[in-house]
């Protein structure tokens, strides 16, 4: 008869989540996961695989719900560019304040940490920030149909450079005490959409 599992393996992988971001993946220790888990080491490696694996797991986990209202806020029917505003906007707030700030974006610290090195790793950013991307990239074609960004912006180029600009703004929020300085960046960039 199979053996059931005593811990729950969805509550630590949010677990594992939560110290991965915390702590980063280099700065996190097997040891750490299984002190923090609360689940011996050989059920965490028949359950997950090695640190690496468990990492990604924990990667797709936050990918998958990251920014669930991301699609709705910027698919909403109307005009599309006061969304992309908004979104760009609320990347800067939470990326200048709160506990956000403190961590940063899973998937921001992924790509500064493993992303040159770690192709696993880097192929779920790229697919995050082409998610992201896209979403811009439809809203801001929704815009220029609609007639709310001058007709000689290109939608794609500018989804690229507000995708470039929020990531950054996840970087330098998470290191700077001037939280001025990602609201004013922001705030500079959108000019690019008058």
């Amino acid at each position: 008869m199979a053996r059931t599992k005593e811990f729950d393996p969805d509550a630590a992988l949010q677990s594992a989540l939560e110290l991965f971001w915390q702590r980063g993946y280099e700065a996190t220790s097997m040891a750490d996961l299984v002190d923090h888990l609360g689940v011996g080491r050989a059920s965490i490696y028949a359950t997950f695989g090695n640190k690496h694996e468990l990492y990604l797991k924990a990667l797709d986990r936050y990918n998958e719900n990251c920014d669930p209202g991301l699609l709705r806020e910027l698919s909403q029917p109307g005009p599309a560019l006061p969304a992309v505003r908004a979104v760009v906007r609320r990347f800067a707030g939470e990326a200048g304040s709160g506990d956000r700030r403190l961590k940063g974006c899973l998937i921001t610290n992924t790509a500064a940490e493993l992303g040159a090195h770690d192709p696993a790793a880097a192929r779920r950013v790229e697919a995050s920030w082409s998610h992201v991307e896209t979403l811009l990239h439809s809203a801001l074609t929704r815009a220029l149909a609609q007639g709310e960004l001058p007709a000689d912006r290109d939608p794609r180029t500018l989804a690229r450079m507000l995708l470039v600009l929020m990531q950054g703004l996840r970087v330098v929020g998470k290191t700077s005490d001037d939280p001025g300085r990602v609201r004013d960046a922001a705030e500079q960039a959108l000019t690019l959409l008058d």
